[in-house]
């Protein structure tokens, strides 16, 4: 089995910063893709930022220059920095990798249980 843990949640005020983390661990053989998703109070499921195993970024363009996404290879493990939180990045945020387990011929998409980022004004 895979499982995917975030760390670094909280509440921060407006312009704060917060480090998020996810660590992926179980009988992993390769891992592309890595990223990270958000939900907010009754909104659906967003893409926030993604990093391929080579260290190519992508991000949405609403955190784009304030958010940043990184990985750590050999730690299976990806990070996200938040910087100049605003009360609309309130949101429980997902990590997401694409992983071929140990007996899975495919890639196959993982999610953490999420992790909450609550930003006061």
């Amino acid at each position: 089995q895979v499982h995917l843990v975030e760390s670094g949640g909280g509440l921060v005020q407006v312009g704060g910063s917060l480090r998020l983390s996810c660590a992926a661990s179980g009988n992993i053989l390769a891992i592309e893709n890595m990223g990270w998703f958000r939900q907010a109070p009754g909104q659906q499921r967003e893409f926030v930022a993604t990093i391929t195993d080579d260290g190519l970024t992508n991000y949405a363009m609403s955190v784009k220059g304030r958010f940043t996404v990184s990985r750590d290879n050999p730690k299976n493990t990806v990070y996200l920095e938040t910087h100049s939180l605003q009360p609309g990045d309130t949101a429980v945020y997902y990590c997401h990798a694409m992983i071929r387990a140990s007996g899975d011929s495919l890639l196959m998409n993982y999610w953490g249980k999420g992790t909450l980022v609550t930003v006061s004004s």
